[in-house]
C-alpha cells in the first residue's frame, strides 16, 4: 500500500510540471531567436532567414511574451559581449603603463593595437545590432514603447557601454583613456599617430550615453581628463617657449598650437569641446605672458615698432585680441612709446631751438655752420611729428585692422606730447606758412592737398587753437604783404579747411585780408592814371602801397611808427593820401614804415646791383647817397635823421652791415651794433647774383617779445570769450548752480582752448561787478 501511494504521489508531481503546448511553441520560438542571435555575432548572418525570424519574435510579442524576448535578447547580447572583452580585448591591453609611456608602444605597439581592436568590436557590434534590430523591429514599435524600455539598438549601446568600456571586471575604461590622451600627446609632440583608430574611439564615446544623466560618455569620461591633462601639457610649454623664444618666435609658436587644437577639433575631437581646448591655449600661453611677450628685450612689442615689423604686429593683434586684457595692453604700451618719442621730438626742439622765426626774414646772427633758425626748428619738429604719425597710421592700417580703440589711443597719446610743447601751435602754423611761402613748389595740386591735410590733422591735436589762430593770422598777413604766397589756390584751400575745422568767424578776417589785396590792386591801377588826370609831374619813384583794414589784420594799424622819409618819398605818399582820400571821404590812413619794402639800384666799384630792402633800410642807405666817397655816418647821426625806433634802427643795421650781404661796413668790427659805431658805405661790394635780397635779422629778444605780446593778445580775447559764453548760457538757463556753469563754459570752449575753472570763475566774478549777472538771493 505504501509503495503504491508514493508512486501515486510521483505522477502526481510530474503531471504539474508539464508546460502547455504554447509555451512549449514559445519556448521553441525563443530558442531559435537566441540561436539566430548568436550566429549573427559569429558572422552567419547570411544562413538566416530574417523573414522567419521576424515572424517568430511577432508571434512572441504578440502572444504577450514580449518582456521575456527583450529580456532573452539582452541576456544574450550581454553574455557576448563579456566573452568579447574577456577574449579579443583584453589580450589588446597595453602590456604595462610602461609600454602606453613609450613612444613606441602608444604609437605603433600595443596603444595602437589596442585601439584598432576595440574599433573592429565596436563597428561588428553596432553592425550586429542593427541586424537585430532588423529581426525585432515588431518587438521595438509594441511591446518597447509600451513598457518604456530602451529600444533594441539603444539596449545594445548601452550594454556594450557597461559590460566593455566601463566593464566592472576589467580596466578597459582606464586603458582606453590612457591610450587616447597619450596619443594626443604624442601628436602634440610631432608624433604621427593613427587618426582614424583615435577618431573611432572618440565616436564611440560620442555614440554612447550614460544610463543615469543620458550625457556621452564622451563628455563624461574623456573629456574632463583631455582638458586636465592639455592644461598642464600648456601651462609647462608656455613657460618652456617664453624663456627660449624671441616675442615673434613665441607667438607663431601659439599659432601653431592653436591651429593644431582646431584640426585635431576637425578630424576626430567633438566640437562642444573647441571652445574649452580653445580656452585653455589662451589662458596659458597667451594671458599668463602678455606682458612677458610685449616686454621682451630686442623683440618685443617696442623692437616690432621700432623696426616696422607689420606682419609679428599683426600676429600679435589677433592673438591678444582673444583674450581680455590682450588689446588693454598692447594699446597701453604703445601709447607710452608714442609719448616717449614725442617727448624725445620735444627735447630736441628744446635743446636745438635758437630764435623762432619772427620778423620778415628769419635770418639770425650765428655763424654760417649754425643754420637751426627759429622757423629751420619749428619745421623740423613738425616733420618728425608728421613722420611718426604717418608710421603709426602704417602700423594702424597694416597690423591693427584700423581697430578704433588703437586710433582713439594713438590720438590721445599725439595729443599729449603735442600740448605738452607750448610752441606747438606756432610750430604748425609756421610750417603751413613756410610750405605755402616755397614748400609747394612743383608739388601736384593731389601733393599740395596731402601736406595741407597732414598739418590740419596735427592741429586737430592743439588744445589752444585760438593761439594757431592768432599766430596763422599774423603769418598769413606777412605772406600777402610781401608776396611770398606760392599758390593763391592753395592759400584758398587751407583757409577752406580752416573753416570746417574752426568756423566762419576765423575765416571771415582772412577772406577780408584776401579782399584788401584785390582792392588794392585795383586802386594802384588806377593811381598810376591819377598824376595825368591832374596833369601834374609822375613821382620819380614807383609807389605800390597796399591799403589795410585794421579791423582784418592782425597787427596794431592804428599807430603810425616813426620814419623820416626822403623827401621825394614824402611827396609820393602825399600824392597818393590826396588821391585815396578824395575816393573815399572820411577814412584816414596811416603809413606802416616797419612794413615796407623798397627795391633800389646800387652802383659799387664792380658792379651795379638791385637790392631789395625793407623801408628802413631804404631810408639809411639813401643818407649815404649825399656823403663824399669814404665818408662816414655815426649811429647817432643815423638816429637822428631818420628818427627809426632804436630797436628797429639796430636790427636794420645789423642786417646792412654784419650780415651775409655787407652794403656797409663799420667800425670797430663786431657782430653787434653799438651806439659808438661808425658806418661807411661798402663801394668794395660784390655779390654773384645781380638782384640780390636783404634778410632783416630777427633778434630773438624781439622774438620772445612777440610771443610774450601774442600771449597777452590771445588772454585777453579768451577772457572775452568766457564772459561771452557765460552770458548766454545764462539767457537760456535763467539760474545754475556755479559748479555747473562751469562745467558747461568748459564743454562750449574746448574746440577752442580749454579754459581753466579759476579762470572761468574770475570772468564770473567780473560779470557779478558789471551787473550782467547776480548771486541768487540767501544762497553766497
Amino acid at each position: 500500500m505504501s509503495s503504491r501511494r508514493g508512486g501515486q504521489k510521483q505522477s502526481a508531481k510530474k503531471s504539474s510540471r508539464k508546460t502547455s503546448p504554447t509555451e512549449t511553441q514559445n519556448n521553441n520560438t525563443w530558442e531559435r531567436l537566441a540561436q539566430a542571435i548568436r550566429e549573427i555575432h559569429k558572422k552567419n548572418a547570411s544562413v538566416l532567414s530574417f523573414e522567419e525570424l521576424y515572424r517568430n519574435a511577432y508571434n512572441m510579442v504578440l502572444h504577450k511574451n514580449g518582456e521575456k524576448l527583450y529580456s532573452g535578447v539582452k541576456d544574450v547580447i550581454t553574455q557576448h559581449l563579456e566573452e568579447v572583452a574577456l577574449k579579443e580585448v583584453a589580450p589588446a591591453f597595453p602590456v604595462s603603463e610602461t609600454s602606453i609611456v613609450s613612444r613606441r608602444a602608444a604609437s605603433g605597439g600595443n596603444g595602437g593595437n589596442f585601439l584598432k581592436v576595440l574599433k573592429r568590436v565596436w563597428e561588428d557590434h553596432t553592425t550586429c545590432m542593427m541586424m537585430i534590430r532588423d529581426i525585432l523591429m515588431y518587438m521595438d514599435r509594441v511591446y518597447a514603447k509600451s513598457a518604456k524600455v530602451a529600444l533594441v539598438y539603444d539596449l545594445g549601446l548601452e550594454l556594450f557601454c557597461n559590460t566593455i568600456v566601463r566593464s566592472p571586471q576589467l580596466p578597459i575604461q582606464t586603458h582606453l583613456l590612457n591610450v587616447l590622451l597619450q596619443q594626443i600627446r604624442l601628436e602634440r609632440e610631432n608624433e604621427i599617430i593613427d587618426r582614424s583608430a583615435v577618431k573611432a574611439a572618440m565616436n564611440m564615446l560620442l555614440e554612447l550615453t550614460d544610463s543615469t544623466n543620458h550625457e556621452s560618455v564622451y563628455a563624461i569620461d574623456f573629456e574632463g581628463k583631455f582638458l586636465e591633462t592639455s592644461e598642464d601639457f600648456y601651462n609647462l610649454e608656455g613657460q618652456n617657449l617664453v624663456a627660449k623664444c624671441d616675442a615673434p618666435e613665441y607667438m607663431k609658436k601659439v599659432e601653431n598650437r592653436l591651429t593644431e587644437e582646431e584640426q585635431r577639433i576637425r578630424h576626430y575631437l567633438s566640437v562642444t569641446t573647441e571652445p574649452k581646448i580653445r580656452a585653455i591655449v589662451e589662458k596659458q600661453m597667451i594671458s599668463k605672458h602678455l606682458k612677458t611677450v610685449i616686454e621682451m628685450e630686442n623683440s618685443g612689442l617696442i623692437p616690432m615698432l621700432t623696426n616696422e615689423k607689420m606682419d609679428d604686429l599683426a600676429r600679435m593683434y589677433k592673438l591678444f585680441f582673444r583674450v581680455d586684457t590682450g588689446h588693454e595692453e598692447m594699446k597701453s604700451a604703445i601709447s607710452t612709446h608714442i609719448r616717449a618719442l614725442g617727448k624725445i621730438i620735444n627735447e630736441k626742439v628744446t635743446s636745438g631751438a635758437t630764435s623762432l622765426g619772427g620778423g620778415e626774414g628769419g635770418s639770425n646772427t650765428s655763424s654760417a655752420n649754425d643754420k637751426q633758425t627759429g622757423t629751420a626748428v619749428a619745421i623740423r619738429w613738425v616733420q618728425e611729428v608728421l613722420d611718426l604719425k604717418d608710421k603709426f597710421d602704417k602700423v594702424l592700417s597694416q597690423a591693427l585692422n584700423n581697430d578704433k580703440a588703437f586710433q582713439t589711443s594713438f590720438i590721445e597719446a599725439f595729443g599729449s606730447f603735442i600740448n605738452d610743447n607750448s610752441k606747438s601751435p606756432e610750430f604748425i602754423s609756421l610750417f603751413i606758412d613756410e610750405n605755402l611761402k616755397k614748400g609747394l613748389k612743383g608739388k601736384t595740386e593731389d601733393e599740395v592737398d596731402s601736406v595741407l591735410d597732414k598739418t590740419i590733422t596735427l592741429f586737430r591735436f592743439i588744445n589752444e587753437k585760438d593761439v594757431f589762430e592768432r599766430y596763422y593770422k599774423q603769418h598769413l598777413a606777412k605772406r600777402l604783404l610781401f608776396q611770398r604766397s606760392v599758390s593763391d589756390d592753395a592759400e584758398r584751400g587751407m583757409i577752406a579747411k580752416l573753416k570746417i575745422e574752426c568756423g566762419y568767424q576765423f575765416t571771415t578776417k582772412l577772406e577780408g585780408m584776401f579782399n584788401d589785396m584785390r582792392i588794392s590792386a585795383d586802386t594802384m591801377s588806377d593811381f598810376r592814371e591819377y598824376p595825368d588826370k591832374l596833369g601834374i609831374a609822375r613821382p620819380k619813384l614807383d609807389l605800390n602801397v597796399t591799403v589795410l583794414t585794421s579791423t582784418f589784420w592782425p597787427m596794431n594799424l592804428s599807430a603810425s611808427p616813426r620814419c623820416n622819409f626822403p623827401a621825394e618819398i614824402t611827396k609820393a605818399c602825399d600824392t597818393f593820401q590826396r588821391f585815396y582820400l578824395e575816393r573815399h571821404s572820411g577814412r584816414r590812413l596811416t603809413w606802416q614804415s616797419n612794413m615796407g619794402t623798397a627795391d633800389i639800384r646800387a652802383t659799387f666799384k664792380h658792379k651795379k646791383h638791385e637790392i631789395n630792402v625793407s623801408t628802413y633800410q631804404m631810408v639809411i642807405l639813401l643818407m649815404f647817397n649825399d656823403l663824399p666817397e669814404r665818408d662816414s655816418l655815426s649811429y647817432e647821426q643815423i638816429k637822428g635823421e631818420s628818427d627809426i625806433p632804436e630797436a628797429d634802427l639796430k636790427r636794420n643795421l645789423q642786417s646792412l652791415a654784419c650780415a651775409k650781404y655787407r652794403i656797409l661796413t663799420k667800425e670797430p668790427k663786431s657782430k653787434d651794433i653799438n651806439v659808438n659805431d661808425q658806418f661807411f658805405f661798402n663801394n668794395d661790394f660784390v655779390a654773384p647774383l645781380q638782384r640780390i635780397k636783404i634778410q632783416t635779422v630777427a633778434s630773438k629778444v624781439e622774438t620772445e617779445g612777440e610771443r610774450k605780446d601774442t600771449r597777452e593778445k590771445v588772454e585777453e580775447a579768451r577772457k572775452h570769450q568766457i564772459e561771452a559764453a557765460v552770458v548766454r548760457i545764462m539767457k537760456d538757463r535763467k539760474t545754475m548752480e556755479h559748479n555747473n556753469l562751469i562745467a558747461e563754459v568748459v564743454k562750449q570752449l574746448s574746440s577752442r582752448f580749454n579754459p581753466y575753472p579759476g579762470m572761468i570763475k574770475k570772468r564770473i566774478e567780473a560779470l557779478i561787478d558789471r551787473d550782467y549777472l547776480e548771486r541768487a538771493p540767501g544762497d553766497r
